[in-house]
């Protein structure tokens, strides 16, 4: 089992010309839809340039706001590094609350939105900054690796953050024996799988990766011989080791853009396979489907609507950011082995 991530992709979007934008996503859109999402696409293309906006996507959103709309794409340690990186005046973070948090640590000086306030994560919600304190008292001295995956207040009370592609780089780095490692229970017994460091986990799981069964795959391989699957180390590591791969969105990205499987199914959530098809139309995209139902939050009028309204704007306690930054900071500093 692998572990892996790329850069984010930056996007060139045309000022004019939308309907050439649906070019990029015919093989996955319906051309009968796009007349509903070109009037919103051209309308944000035009409120970008107004803003100086950029918007960030994560790889779960739709391919209309993946390939339409987002200037930079990638999982949530490609896109973290591009926010600190951002020279926009307004950032719009197409993806879920804490990645929004994340892009307002690394610029406290620009306006971050969200557009909408409901988009969660199972995992940011699994554990409180009291959680982490109390586990601190019980593993005295022993270092807090903590998932972006969680709040800013989570993230203050830790040391170094990690993402679902640099985690075990993350936890090597800090040169001990032995790290807690928040929220993920299963990212966490993967990355032990992957390293000598005695992990110690907590009892988050995601929403949408713990529903996979090994009896899944074993269904998609009699049903699609040949198929290659790679999985997400959010899945639990009976599904891991069933996969032929593992890694994080970006991590598939690249394994489907270097090994160019004739088959492949993604044991993630949905939108990924969609988004990685547009780019490679001759692999055939075998497609469990689970969604992420705060992912799917997001859509073209909301991210419309936030650059016209300006909202909904991330604020962060000063006191919680200082420290939250530094763990993330930390982690941006980590080399990837």
């Amino acid at each position: 089992m692998t572990l892996h991530s790329v850069p984010a992709a930056k996007r060139a979007i045309p000022a004019t010309g939308v309907n050439a934008l649906y070019d990029r996503v015919s093989k996955v859109i319906p051309s009968v839809e796009w007349p509903v999402f070109a009037p919103d696409i051209e309308a944000i293309l035009k409120l970008k340039r107004e803003r100086n906006a950029v918007i960030l996507g994560h790889n779960y959103q739709t391919p209309e706001i993946f390939h339409c709309v987002s200037d930079i794409v990638g999982d949530s340690l490609a896109l973290a590094r591009e926010a600190a990186r951002t020279d926009a005046d307004v950032i719009v973070l197409a993806g879920v609350h804490f990645m929004a948090e994340t892009a307002k640590l690394l610029n406290p000086e620009k306006t971050v939105l969200i557009p909408d306030l409901r988009a969660g994560c199972s995992l940011a919600e699994s554990i409180t900054g009291a959680d982490v304190r109390l586990l601190r008292q019980r593993y005295p001295g022993v270092p807090v690796v903590t998932y972006v995956n969680t709040s800013a207040e989570v993230k203050a009370e830790s040391d170094i953050c990690c993402t679902s592609g640099n985690a075990k780089a993350v936890i090597e780095s800090l040169g001990v024996d032995r790290v807690i490692m928040l929220p993920d229970e299963y990212l966490a017994k993967n990355i032990a799988a992957e390293t000598k460091v005695q992990v110690i986990a907590w009892h988050g799981r995601c929403e949408v990766h713990e529903r996979f069964e090994v009896d899944d795959i074993r269904r998609l391989r009699r049903a699609h011989p040949g198929v290659t699957v790679l999985a997400h180390p959010e899945c639990s590591p009976a599904v891991a080791a069933e996969a032929d791969f593992v890694g994080s969105t970006q991590g598939m990205t690249d394994y489907v853009s270097r090994e160019h499987p004739a088959r492949v199914v993604l044991i993630t959530e949905c939108s990924m396979s969609d988004n990685i098809a547009v780019q490679h139309p001759d692999i055939e995209f075998v497609r469990p489907c689970n969604l992420c139902p705060h992912m799917k939050r997001i859509t073209l009028p909301k991210i419309r609507r936030a650059l016209e309204t300006m909202t909904h704007a991330i604020e962060i306690d000063p006191a919680i950011a200082a420290p939250a930054r530094r763990a993330v900071e930390r982690m941006l500093q980590v080399k990837a082995r």
